[in-house]
């Protein structure tokens, strides 16, 4: 048996999250659908992150065992031509038997995008949500500063979460105000949110869960040294909404 590390991408706006579920189309079972045309036999698949439903992904990580002779190149065609135009396999390569995309990635980020503009731009509605109230970006910056560290993050995990832990460790947010964003070759003019997380792991909706209770900080609905109190109640819901998924992407595995 090899394994084979594949590196894939994709927009989750038509799918129902990363994992398999009754009755839903969803990026693992399209990916576990093709491989079985591919090669005949039913292979399990493992991914380094479970997107939810509406999230993108612009770097997943996905390993598989299988005891075909196919090269990862002739895997990573065969991919490309089965699987729907908005999931693409970038990379396919050979790795250790004892890989695991999620057990052996040092750290994940997450990028969350909010148009802050007045009016709608059609273009990104797929990727971005629109928030239309001014966000004050200076106190959610203060805020997000009681996020990073060590800390139970329960009151910002989504119920359903099946992890042993809620004890997570946050590297760095950074969140950036801007007033053009570039999509494909366009620049469109407004003001724009990017939130960038980066920690050794995330709950359930933790990434959305920490933008939506950030944005009622710059709705100025709660105070930045009020997140402390957040995260001592560990408590969901002296937290603020879960943000939208389509603003939501996977942006890199780090091992």
């Amino acid at each position: 048996m090899k394994t084979i590390k594949l590196t894939i991408q994709y927009d989750g706006t038509n799918y129902s999250g990363w994992q398999i579920q009754p009755d839903r189309i969803t990026i693992q079972g399209l990916l576990e659908g093709a491989l079985k045309k591919i090669t005949g036999h039913d292979i399990k698949t493992v991914a380094a992150g479970r997107t939810d439903a509406g999230v993108h992904a612009l770097e997943q990580v996905v390993s598989f065992r299988t005891d075909s002779t196919l090269s990862p190149e002739i895997f990573k065609r065969a991919l490309n031509a089965l699987l729907p135009e908005d999931i693409r396999v970038l990379s396919s390569t050979y790795t250790g038997t004892d890989f695991h995309p999620r057990y052996d990635a040092k750290s994940k980020s997450y990028v969350y995008i909010i148009n802050n503009s007045k009016i709608k731009n059609p273009f990104l509605l797929r990727y971005t949500y629109h928030f239309s109230r001014t966000l004050n970006t200076d106190k959610m910056y203060e805020a997000s500063r009681y996020l990073i560290g060590c800390h139970d993050f329960r009151s910002f995990q989504a119920s359903g979460c099946a992890a042993g832990s809620t004890v997570r460790t946050i590297y760095k947010i950074d969140i950036i105000d801007t007033d053009s964003i570039r999509f494909l070759d366009f620049h469109f003019h407004g003001r724009f949110i990017v939130f960038r997380f980066e920690a050794d792991a995330f709950l359930r909706y933790m990434v959305r869960n920490m933008v939506g209770t950030l944005m009622e900080v710059g709705s100025e609905k709660l105070s930045p040294v009020q997140i402390k109190d957040i995260i001592d109640a560990k408590d969901r819901k002296k937290a603020g909404p879960t943000a939208p998924p389509q603003g939501l992407f996977l942006e890199r595995i780090y091992y």
